[in-house]
């Protein structure tokens, strides 16, 4: 397939100049763009009208796929087949979905509640990454009758917070859709770009980027300069937006006018929609007055304020902990960006103004500064810019599980990306020829309180004593914060490579509890941690000495045999007890008749050595 470009002066085609377009697939609405005489546009229909799509999908009866606008009209009049807020969906579980089921009028799949969840429409059933790739689908077909030029490669965003699995299966929809994909972007790193911010080489400064869109929310901080966009801290909510506003309203009106809504799907619709207007008037109106179902509604901006006072606090709280985790000050910060289309509410402005204490910059439509973003992204990458740099960050520790429920870390918080680190292992058994790795997401130092990303199994070790293989495990995570983990027994050449695909997301809630209780069960932990630590050595100490008895039992001494296991007894009695200041006792009390032993071994060892040897 030929690679085109437009000559925009004379509105032909030029050929063998490819066109990488930067994408924001939205929760609410997505957009479509490129760069055109050095600048990033939003992409036109054919029409010339805005490409503005509702990230929104109507299958009839017949299995026919419609998107966008005409999908949208659907909402109220057949809602089981019209699917919206797909963006929710992705790298989901049910589980993961309990609380937010009610919100949605179509039906979820409940095969299983460990799946990865799917959509059912009439007796056929859509993954979310095949839901995605049909708006992608729709955005790359518009665009291509637009500019006369077919569209290969594709820049895509995603909130910072997205994970692993929700970072693959955004990068699965642009294939399935035809495009090949050759970066996902966070969207509040594209938003900086599209302020222009950085664009300067001389630009040195310290913003924050605060983006609450239709589903998802995100704030990053980063440090411009010299052309580097350095990602400092990053903190979101996967499961906040524009969205619930709406529900917040739904659920004031259910309130103060003693609502009964029925599970007719439509008509839960048609009173979302309304809400929504509602929220949209109430940014001019002091009031807003409309009818449902015979009901007269109304809210005031006051009331308005109160009901969604919490989503607001949860954004703010979420400014805190990033700025926190930049080590910077409020008064460090030169602008703070606001970005997505929820920002526009006056609420949202007078709460993040009085927070920053400064003044926000809203000077770009905020439905399209993302997706500008991601075309300047996508020009990068083509190579026509080589003057800018970004780097991002993962949002989340990464690290395996080791003897004893222990978190050892690999890739700490907040690691610049890419990044590769490793570390080595051994064995805690003899002749032990299968190693489990499993990989956890989080802050606690016990792996209970974190997430498991995925496991795999490392077998065909050479058999040998304890702490004779050498076990490397390495993970690297990409520009895209997809994460891969090899493991390879360094004596045999032996490994095993998986790319984590988690069959479980992180909700808001729990990326947020895991975030704080790490701070406020920090003494816990390490206690627990050191009481870990202990039992891992005494446990060593006493396979060792079981070994050495067994290895020297000719010369030593029976009446000191049976002292030592004696003690052994005792130490293990006391693990299983978990009394720290027991085991400590008695490690030292083993130490203490051992160590004579093993400087007398070794002289035995040595002296048999040198038998008939002369000096």
């Amino acid at each position: 397939m030929g690679k085109v470009a437009i000559n925009f002066k004379t509105g032909t085609i030029r050929k063998n100049e490819e066109i990488i377009v930067g994408i924001d697939l939205g929760t609410t609405n997505s957009l479509i763009s490129f760069i055109k005489d050095s600048k990033p546009l939003i992409i036109k229909d054919i029409n010339q009208k805005d490409l503005f799509v509702p990230s929104i999908i109507y299958i009839n009866s017949e299995g026919k796929i419609i998107v966008g606008k005409e999908a949208k009209k659907q909402l109220s009049v057949d809602p089981e087949c019209t699917i919206y807020s797909v963006k929710r969906l992705m790298g989901k579980s049910l589980n993961d979905l309990q609380n937010q089921k009610k919100h949605f009028g179509y039906q979820l799949s409940e095969e299983s509640s460990d799946e990865l969840i799917k959509v059912k429409i009439k007796d056929k059933f859509y993954t979310p990454i095949e839901l995605s790739s049909m708006i992608l689908k729709h955005l790359k077909n518009e665009a291509e009758l637009s500019i006369g030029a077919k569209i290969e490669k594709a820049v895509i965003t995603v909130p910072a917070y997205f994970n692993d699995n929700q970072r693959q299966a955004t990068r699965d929809a642009g294939r399935l859709a035809g495009l090949d994909v050759l970066r996902i972007v966070n969207e509040p790193t594209a938003a900086s770009l599209a302020f222009g911010i950085g664009l300067d080489r001389q630009d040195v400064k310290n913003i924050a980027v605060y983006d609450l869109g239709g589903g998802t929310f995100d704030v990053s901080i980063l440090r411009i300069e010299d052309g580097i966009f350095d990602v400092l801290a990053t903190r979101g909510d996967t499961y906040l937006g524009g969205d619930d506003f709406d529900h917040a309203i739904i659920d004031f009106w259910v309130q103060k006018f003693n609502l009964i809504i029925p599970e007719d799907f439509a008509q839960k619709n048609s009173l979302r929609i309304l809400a929504e207007e509602a929220k949209i008037n109430l940014n001019k109106n002091k009031i807003h007055t409309t009818e449902w179902n015979g009901i007269k509604l109304d809210i005031n901006q006051s009331e308005f304020e109160k009901c969604t006072a919490s989503l607001i606090q949860k954004t703010l709280d979420c400014c805190t902990l990033a700025i926190k985790d930049s080590g910077l000050a409020l008064t460090d910060l030169d602008e703070v960006l606001l970005v997505g289309g929820s920002t526009r509410m006056q609420i949202v402005k007078s709460a993040v103004n009085n927070f920053f204490k400064k003044v926000p910059n809203d000077s770009l439509n905020p439905d399209e500064a993302v997706c500008l973003g991601a075309s300047i992204q996508a020009d990068i990458l083509s190579g026509k810019r080589k003057d800018l740099l970004l780097l991002d960050v993962n949002p989340l520790s990464l690290g395996i599980e080791t003897l004893g429920g222990l978190m050892d870390v690999i890739i700490p918080r907040n690691s610049k990306l890419p990044i590769h680190q490793a570390r080595n292992y051994t064995t805690s058994k003899d002749g032990q020829v299968k190693l489990r790795i499993a990989v956890y997401q989080g802050e606690r130092d016990l792996v209970e309180h974190n997430r498991l990303l995925g496991e795999f199994i490392l077998d065909k070790i050479p058999p040998m004593a304890t702490g004779i293989p050498k076990i490397e495990v390495s993970f690297h995570v990409d520009v895209d914060g997809i994460l891969k983990v090899k493991a390879k027994e360094l004596r045999s050449g032996q490994e095993q490579e998986i790319e984590i695909k988690s069959q479980f997301s992180l909700s808001p809630h729990e990326m947020a509890r895991m975030l704080s209780e790490s701070i406020l069960h920090a003494a816990s932990d390490i206690e627990k941690k050191s009481l870990l630590d202990l039992i891992n050595e005494a446990e060593i100490l006493i396979l060792h000495t079981e070994k050495f008895l067994k290895n020297h039992h000719s010369w030593i001494n029976p009446k000191t045999d049976v002292e030592i296991k004696n003690i052994c007894k005792e130490l293990k009695s006391q693990i299983n007890l978990k009394a720290k200041e027991n085991i400590q006792e008695f490690m030292e009390k083993l130490k203490e008749i051992t160590t004579p032993l093993a400087h007398l071994a070794m002289d035995n060892t040595i002296q048999e050595a040198l038998k008939g040897q002369k000096i």
